[in-house]
Parts: structure tokens; C-alpha cells; sequence
């Protein structure tokens, strides 16, 4: 079985506390986003809660022990017992980058495996298996954009639709520690109704990424892009997540070719 896993920008980010489980409290809005990697699972002969695992695409750092993937893999296995599989992983989605690629590999791990083994596990505890592996990777048992709080396990579907705009993903190959991130950001309440502003046109959007004051400091080359995608004509442009990818909204589809040759650069 092979599936596409997505990723997501942020549609404002705000950070409204610090929880007493030493994660931050969030405010924001998920939109996901026709980029995928590509996850296959195949089961082999051999023990019960054998797994290998391969991968191509772009390098993965870290141990394989870490990866998503194998955590939810291992999660299941633990719970209901699973047969032994072969995993490969192609990675297209940039990691460190604010596109939550890795959760959602490990979301849509969860997916492929309840399906292919017939688990029946029921919606809200797949959200709470998601939320055992990551704080992003809940809103990716869902199939559409998400009014996301709590730690980001707290989602209510938001009805948007950009299909009609080209959006622009740029990620300038710098790699965002989320922990050093979260250091520079300020806590505190997101601004009232905030969130009305994403039914008007995004030409009318004024809503903010907390990161980017920080993480922009930080690396320049982030208000660079920004800069770019406003000359080339986009209506709106913030960075996702804690960084370092940056996106721009665009009523016309733009001409992307030669612009950021030193990037990862996709229209969607």
C-alpha cells in the first residue's frame, strides 16, 4: 500500500502559554498543501513487529529509531500487535522547515497501517495516538485545514478554500531547531477574532507568525524571500511554522523559474 503524505503551512501562528507539560499552548490556522512524500508498506514474511526500513529522496537525519515512521510503527505494534513490514520513505518535503513533513509521515503511518491491517481504530483515538508521536501531527489524520490550539492536538475543521490562488513554498535550506525557537518567542495572547480575518480574501490577511520576529533576525535570507515573493506580486507572504520556509499567496500564478536557484522553491 502507498499513500502521499501532505504537508501543511500555518495561517497565523500565535503562542498563548506555556503549559504545565512543558509544552507551548498554540494558536493557529493549518492549510494543507499538495507537497507529499511518499510512504509504502508492505508486509513480508517473518516475526511479528519486524520492520525495515529504507528511504531515498532526500537524506534523513538522525537514527531510524527516531523517525516517525517507526515510531508509529513500534506505537501500534505495542498496542494491537502487527505482522512484519517492509518501509520505504521517498522524502520530498524539506525537515527543519516549518512544512511538518516528518509528522505527517508519521500521521500517515498511522493511516496506511490501520487500513492495511484492518484495525478499526476509532478517529478520536487515532488523534490521540497522532498526538503521542508529535504535537503537529494530529491535524494530519484529517483532510483539511484545521482551527488548531491546545499543543496542537485541539482541532476544529476551518472552512477555507485558496484553491483558487497559487501559493508559493521557498525553503532557503536552513534548518530550524524548534526548541531554539520556541526560546525567542514572545508568549501571549493572540490578538481577539483573529482568525475572522482568513474568510476575508488573503489580499485583507494582517495575521502574523510569532517565529518570524526571532527566526528572521536570526537568518536574514528568511525577510529576503519575503521580499522576493512581494515583488513578484504576492497578496500575502509569512513564514510557517517556526521556520525557515516562507510562503506567498498569489492571485495570478507567477513565473518561478531562475528566481531562488539556490533554494527549494515549488509552486502549488
Amino acid at each position: 500500500m502507498i499513500v502521499f503524505p501532505p504537508c501543511k503551512i500555518n495561517l497565523g501562528l500565535y503562542i498563548t502559554g506555556q503549559r504545565a507539560d512543558g509544552f507551548h499552548a498554540i494558536s493557529s490556522v493549518f492549510y494543507p498543501i499538495p507537497l507529499c512524500d511518499a510512504l509504502e508498506v508492505v508486509p513480508m514474511d517473518g516475526e511479528d513487529g519486524t520492520r525495515i526500513f529504507s528511504s531515498s529522496g532526500l537524506l534523513i537525519p538522525g537514527k531510524e529509531s527516531s523517525n516517525l515512521v517507526i515510531r508509529a510503527y513500534d506505537l501500534l505494534h505495542a498496542i494491537y500487535g502487527l505482522p512484519a513490514v517492509k518501509i520505504h520513505l521517498h522524502k520530498v518535503i524539506p525537515m527543519g522547515a516549518g512544512l511538518g513533513g516528518g509528522s505527517s509521515d508519521g500521521a500517515w503511518m498511522l493511516r496506511i497501517l490501520n487500513d492495511l491491517f484492518q484495525l478499526h481504530i476509532p478517529f478520536e483515538e487515532r488523534i490521540r495516538l497522532a498526538a503521542h508521536l508529535g504535537s503537529d501531527c494530529p491535524f494530519f489524520i484529517y483532510d483539511g485545514p484545521c482551527d488548531v490550539s491546545g499543543r496542537g492536538e485541539v482541532l476544529i475543521p476551518f472552512e477555507l478554500d485558496l484553491k483558487s490562488y497559487s501559493i508559493w513554498i521557498v525553503n532557503p535550506g536552513i534548518h530550524v531547531s524548534t526548541a531554539q525557537a520556541f526560546q525567542h518567542v514572545p508568549v501571549q495572547p493572540a490578538p481577539e477574532n483573529w482568525k475572522a480575518q482568513l474568510l476575508l480574501s488573503p489580499e485583507n490577511w494582517s495575521v502574523e507568525n510569532a517565529f518570524e520576529k526571532g527566526v528572521g533576525a536570526a537568518h536574514p535570507e528568511i525577510q529576503e524571500v519575503k521580499n522576493t515573493l512581494l515583488q513578484k506580486g504576492a497578496v500575502y507572504v509569512s513564514m510557517t511554522g517556526s521556520g525557515s520556509s516562507v510562503y506567498g499567496i498569489f492571485k495570478n500564478k507567477p513565473a518561478i523559474d531562475g528566481i531562488f536557484p539556490r533554494y527549494f522553491s515549488v509552486l502549488v
